[in-house]
């Protein structure tokens, strides 16, 4: 698992969202809400991954079902 960096954080342009096969079937209202916040939460993730890009960096974060809890017990 990759974790979050705040170094490296500071520089992300673009972010990505993807969805572990533990979170089963979502609404598209919910994974739109669930990648929104996580984004906005990212040092709370359990996976991300930054990548190289020509303007910085591009976060791609690994939505787990223990992330999707972890956001709605916040709320």
């Amino acid at each position: 698992m990759n974790k979050f960096d705040p170094r490296v954080d500071d520089l992300v342009m673009e972010t990505r969202t993807m969805w572990d096969d533990s979170v089963g079937e979502l609404s598209a209202e919910d994974r739109q809400w669930v990648a929104a916040e996580i984004h906005k939460q990212a040092a709370s993730a359990s996976n991300i991954l930054y990548e190289r890009s020509h303007t910085g960096f591009t976060r791609t974060i690994t939505v787990t079902l223990e992330d999707i809890q972890r956001l709605y017990l916040s709320k």
